[in-house]
């Protein structure tokens, strides 16, 4: 079955990524560094994204990028006209150091006319990739296992306390002639959920696991 929130073939228990997108600006002695990352899957994905922000700032005399990707475990980066090892590969080294997958960074650099050398260039790209992926937030998924339950509204009354307790989380509650609940639980979790559930409805509640996932 095909994991939701990371790519199929991923077969860690947790996958570390970023929520969202971002954008960070910062000056270095009268250079402007402005630094963008993205959540990508794909290289056809990571390449649009480059794409995207070359075309945002075709005046710059460079966009600098990095990404690494949970698919075939890809890394790719470019100094883009920076001296060799100055700016990709810092890129890619705040990425892999957090642990992150399918992440995207560009760092675009507005010369200011004063050259940074050689580690002010590492410093600086390392700074903005830092910012870039802080602001985006980065959020490690952990394998959960989903589940179908149906119960009494008695016994539903005993789990509206005890599901939250034991980190549950609720996709949905169906109120009907029963009460039919679909949730997910930390597979690390999931037996003794199964079994605090057996003892709490005494076997009378169905209890079922329907599926697995990756989630926050």
């Amino acid at each position: 079955m095909k994991k939701k929130g990371t790519p199929e073939e991923a077969e860690n228990k947790t996958y570390t990524t970023i929520r969202q997108d971002s954008c960070e600006s910062f000056e270095e002695r009268k250079s402007v560094f402005i630094a963008h990352a993205r959540r990508v899957t794909t290289e056809d994905e990571a390449k649009a994204f480059i794409s995207e922000i070359r075309k945002k700032y075709s005046d710059a005399r460079h966009n600098c990028w990095a990404y690494s990707l949970a698919e075939s475990n890809i890394a790719r980066f470019s100094d883009d006209g920076e001296p060799q090892g100055t700016a990709g590969l810092p890129i890619l080294n705040v990425i892999k150091t957090l642990g992150a997958l399918d992440v995207a960074v560009v760092v675009t650099r507005y010369f200011g006319g004063i050259l940074l050398g050689t580690g002010g260039l590492v410093r600086a790209y390392t700074e903005g990739a830092k910012r870039a992926v802080e602001a985006a937030e980065v959020v490690t998924y952990e394998a959960y296992d989903e589940f179908f339950l149906e119960c009494s509204y008695a016994d539903y009354r005993k789990l509206d306390y005890e599901l939250p307790r034991r980190g549950v989380k609720v996709d949905s509650v169906d109120f009907g002639a029963s009460v039919t609940l679909c949730g997910a639980v930390r597979q690390t979790e999931t037996e003794k959920l199964a079994e605090k559930i057996s003892e709490l409805g005494s076997g009378r509640i169905k209890f079922d696991v329907i599926g697995e996932r990756f989630d926050a």
